[in-house]
Formats: structure tokens, sequence, C-alpha cells
């Protein structure tokens, strides 16, 4: 049953913020019947730009779609897409979907490769062959010169060597939706990536990753919704949805001990630097 879509609590500051959005699913059927009133929230919210991921080739071509179609009109928001097929999904994938892979991240407002990875808590794909497509695909991420959008559930450690086995990333990535504790959190940064933070951290059960997001460097630190998903605290149990991301940073801002115009001045400007963004 999808969540009831309802307009975002504001935070009294959200609105003069200039935050951006680097990771949600705009393309989901959720977002249909009020997408055009779903932006002006997230506008009203300090929310000034929104990374579209794709999971799949559909989603992708969907993501890359919405983006143009944002490009070429007024629209309140700048969307930016990405193409990738999730590891949920890579046991559709041929190889001759790579070249269609290859033309659509070719797209003028694609901005990362992604999203990509391993997930062994809900294996729809068999480990194996997660394992072979994720190599296959960071190997096509680096030939296009795109930053890396990483899923990693329950698999952080062959993540890892998959990521070091490829070798130099020069363009980058950024570890999504992380939910590890303070050690992975070392090891990502370590191999140069971002670490990007979703309404997980105002969970009640999520203190290890709280920990670890009080030691991660503001300047290695993203914002995502990961719409529309994993709603946070005080909007659970509704649709998540972009304008929710002010409570995001909120709550880094309190592990922080620091403002929340620190916090989105500082993830505003690494989303810029890492995906390149103008």
């Amino acid at each position: 049953m999808t969540a009831q879509a309802r307009p975002a609590p504001l935070l009294p500051e959200s609105s003069s913020l200039s935050l951006i959005d680097t990771h949600c699913h705009l393309d989901f059927p959720d977002y249909q019947a009020d997408y055009a009133a779903m932006l002006a929230r997230a506008r009203g919210s300090g929310v000034v730009e929104i990374i579209t991921v794709g999971i799949d080739l559909p989603t992708s071509r969907t993501a890359v779609a919405l983006a143009q179609a944002a490009a070429e009109s007024e629209s309140i928001l700048k969307i930016h897409a990405t193409v990738g097929v999730h590891p949920h999904h890579v046991n559709e994938l041929v190889e001759d979907d790579y070249l269609r892979l290859r033309e659509l991240a070719s797209a003028p407002r694609v901005v990362a490769y992604g999203e990509i990875g391993l997930d062994y808590a809900k294996e729809y794909s068999p480990a194996p062959l997660q394992r072979h497509h994720f190599a296959a695909q960071v190997r096509l991420a680096r030939e296009l010169g795109l930053p890396l959008i990483i899923h990693d559930r329950e698999a952080h450690e062959d993540t890892l060597a998959i990521l070091k086995e490829a070798g130099p990333l020069p363009a980058g990535g950024v570890m999504h939706c992380f939910s590890g504790d303070a050690a992975l959190a070392e090891e990502v940064l370590a191999m140069g990536f971002y670490i990007s933070i979703a309404g997980v951290v105002t969970f009640k059960t999520a203190a290890t990753l709280r920990e670890a997001v009080s030691r991660v460097p503001l300047d290695r630190l993203l914002l995502e919704t990961d719409g529309p998903f994993l709603a946070p605290v005080p909007c659970r149990g509704k649709r998540n949805e972009p304008a929710f991301l002010t409570f995001i940073a909120a709550k880094i801002a309190e592990l922080k001990g620091c403002s929340l115009a620190e916090v989105t001045a500082a993830t505003t400007a690494n989303a810029r630097r890492l995906f390149r963004l103008t």
C-alpha cells in the first residue's frame, strides 16, 4: 500500500535554504497524482535541486526524460538524472543492454551512474550475478567519467572489494543511504567516496548510524530522501518526498553541533562538487 501523501510540515528556517536532494525516485507511481504540487512543496521547503535516480533501463529512461523536461520548461527547481541498474534488477540485464545504458548515460542531464551495487538482504538477483554486473557497471561508469551511486545492503565486504579491484575511480562516488557504523564510514572515506545520509538517521533504532555521522567530516556528507521510501521523523508513515529533506539536515546539524545553514552550505557544495552541477 502506498503511504499517504500529505503536505510536509515545514521547519521554521527551511524556506530560505538551498538544499540538494541527491537521491530520489521521482519516476515512481507514488508521485504521479501530485507531481507538480510535490515539487512546489520541495521548493517551499528549501530544496533547489533534485537528482532522480534510475534503477533499471525503463526508470533510467524516465529519469532522463524528467530531467530534460524540467530543463526545457520553467521548472521551479533543477532536476538531474542518473542511469544504472540496481542489484534487484540485474537478472533482467543482457549484454546488449550495456549499449543502451552507455547511450542513456551520455544524455546532457545525466550527472552520475547508479544506483548500482549489491543487496544480500533481498537476493532478488543471485549474489554472483549481482557481483558480475556491479563490476561491469563500475567499469562502464569509469569509461564514461561519471561518479558512482552505490547501493550496499548487508554486502559491505564484497562492495568495497569490487570497488577496490576496479582501480582508480577519478570521478569518485557516494555510498547512498549509508547505514553502517563508524568503521565502515572510515573505509568509505579512505576510498575518496562521499557518504549520503537519508531519513534513517532520524529513526530511534539508528544510534550506530548517528555515531558514525557524528564522526564524518561535513565536507564529505551528502543529503538524500531516497523518496518515496524511508520518510524521516516526524513524517514516518507518510510517503517520503524531497520536502522532507530539511528534517534530515536538521538532525545532522544536531549531531554536529552546528546550524542548519552550515549543514546546508556544506552538503550543497559537496553535491555540486561530486556531480559537477552547474
